[in-house]
């Protein structure tokens, strides 16, 4: 094909596949699309009687890099309404996070925000992103869902509440904005 004629077929296919959404949401009985905003606190707590994050691999010389390149770590993090950890738990973060840069202290971060309870429960929303951490705040993206959160996409607002530099529990206050059906 030449040059035109490759991009009015590739016009043509984006059109029907376009024309054919909303149909597709009907069919679905998805409904007008819903915005959701709001916030919860995750505790990371590697130290704990009940440790929450747990370094599951580790390479060769992670230690000897102040950004840990090369950790990776499994959570099963608490969502909590406060940031205390006697705030009402709405559910958990699950997933993992790896150190994946050797000049910044830079996490690749996969979790799941799964709803134990409130509004969203039985719900879950899919993280994913560069966690850059020295920065004021992080901005992480949604990239689906599940339950009230069905083809959910947006971001999440992360901003370290707290973090103990001996043992690196933190708390990090979470602000998602998610559009779903």
């Amino acid at each position: 094909m030449r040059g035109n004629e490759a991009l009015a077929t590739g016009m043509a296919s984006l059109l029907l596949f376009f024309s054919s959404m909303p149909i597709c949401q009907a069919q679905l009985g998805l409904g007008e699309p819903k915005v959701s905003c709001f916030d919860s606190y995750l505790h990371d707590l590697h130290v704990a009687k009940k440790p929450t994050s747990v370094t599951v691999a580790k390479a060769n010389t992670a230690n000897a890099l102040p950004t840990l390149f090369g950790e990776v770590v499994v959570i099963d993090d608490p969502l909590t309404e406060g940031p205390k950890l006697t705030s009402k738990v709405i559910g958990q973060a699950q997933g993992l996070y790896a150190f994946t840069s050797q000049t910044e202290l830079s996490l690749f971060e996969s979790h799941n925000l799964v709803f134990t309870d409130g509004k969203f429960k039985g719900s879950t929303l899919t993280v994913m992103g560069r966690n850059l951490v020295p920065l004021k705040v992080r901005e992480l993206s949604i990239i689906g869902g599940t339950g009230a959160f069905r083809l959910a996409h947006g971001y999440g607002v992360k901003q370290t509440y707290s973090i103990d530099t001996t043992t690196l529990n933190a708390i990090e206050h979470y602000n998602v904005t998610v559009i779903h059906y």
